[in-house]
């Protein structure tokens, strides 16, 4: 797998732009041709990571943004500090039209996989998007 770029960024609401135009810039370079789905699937996660981890230090935690390429896939990673009260879950009934609620649900339908583990380091939820 080829890392094609990794970023940190403060737990903030500010950093979801940011992550959305570092995903677009590194997706423009090597052509790929599924960047709005990418970028769009790249700000849920950030987003949420922004608004549910619980950061062990200080005020403000931090996202980490890591982009790979296996030649089959894009591979995508959203690291935050994680939280002891919320666990990822898709609800059962989603409105595709509602402004929130609906971020891993996304993740499920534009990606080719997804998952996500947790560990004392913190949370990683992943997405695939096949080339």
């Amino acid at each position: 797998m080829s890392l094609l770029g990794a970023v940190d960024l403060p737990a903030r609401t500010r950093s979801v732009p940011i992550a959305r135009a570092f995903v677009r810039g590194l997706l423009d370079v090597a052509e790929y041709p599924e960047i709005d789905h990418v970028e769009l699937l790249v700000s849920e996660l950030v987003a949420n990571a922004v608004r549910y981890s619980h950061p062990t230090w200080g005020e403000c935690g931090l996202v980490r943004l890591a982009v790979s390429d296996n030649g089959h896939a894009l591979h995508v990673e959203v690291i935050d500090e994680g939280s002891l009260s919320r666990i990822p879950t898709i609800p059962a009934q989603v409105d595709p039209l509602s402004e929130s609620g609906r971020g891993l649900w996304l993740v499920q339908e534009l990606s080719s996989d997804w998952g996500w583990n947790e560990d004392e380091a913190g949370r990683v939820i992943w997405f695939d998007v096949s080339r």
